[in-house]
């Protein structure tokens, strides 16, 4: 890259929660201050994505491109690698005809991101499918996934607390068997973390066994279970 070149910096942080924290924005801001640094290139505009990694539309990556097509600038992104996974954002760059540059793999071109889209694209058809044979098993069993209502119901009925506790155990241990093959699915994939986990489960539609999204604990207490 020629010193002196402009660059229009694009950068995602998957939910809402690490958007507000910082965490994972910080080290890319980093990597691309340190390339932009390291060939005298001038950073005309930042763009961050607060979303899922599932989200199609995308409007900063959109102000992006359209502000590195009219300045003539480079797109910069800060890890490649790490959007490989989502179709909606390949294919964007891909047609852009905007010039674009990872940090992580500053050989990838057009024909890359357009290989890349294919494949994220056949990964995300067999998460779902896989997801929706692991829930349509969970529903053959007679598991009510994600009902609030479980221990109000045996309130309701008049049963006591040791046989509340029982019933509320049985349904967890249930939840929890259910959902080993989607954890292994999503660990699989690289999701490792706890809060990686709790993210990708929430990309994918599924709710903990209350309704809600879930979070580190629900996906600590999950675990727990399952060994």
């Amino acid at each position: 890259m020629a010193t002196g070149q402009r660059l229009v910096a694009y950068e995602r942080v998957s939910t809402a929660r690490q958007g507000a924290s910082g965490l994972g924005l910080e080290v890319q801001r980093k990597v691309i201050e340190d390339f932009a640094a390291s060939r005298g290139a001038e950073v005309l505009a930042r763009f961050t994505e607060v979303e899922s990694g599932r989200k199609a539309d995308r409007p900063e990556l959109a102000k992006a491109l359209h502000l590195a097509k009219v300045t003539g600038a480079t797109l910069v992104i800060a890890k490649l690698d790490r959007l490989s996974r989502n179709a909606a954002f390949l294919l964007a760059l891909r047609d852009s005809g905007v010039r674009f540059v990872a940090v992580d793999m500053p050989e990838a071109n057009d024909l890359t991101v357009g290989i890349m889209a294919l494949v994220a694209q056949a990964e995300r058809e067999a998460i779902s499918r896989r997801t929706k044979e692991a829930l349509a098993v969970a529903k053959a069993r007679g598991v009510k996934l994600g009902n609030p209502n479980g221990a109000a119901s045996l309130k309701r009925a008049g049963k006591g607390g040791v046989a509340m506790r029982a019933a509320v155990a049985a349904n967890a241990g249930a939840f929890s068997r259910d959902l080993a093959t989607v954890v292994a699915d999503i660990q699989t994939a690289g999701h490792v973390s706890l809060r990686s986990v709790a993210a990708e489960l929430t990309s994918r539609g599924i709710r903990t066994r209350r309704g809600g999204e879930w979070g580190v604990g629900n996906v600590r207490n999950l675990l727990a279970r399952m060994n």
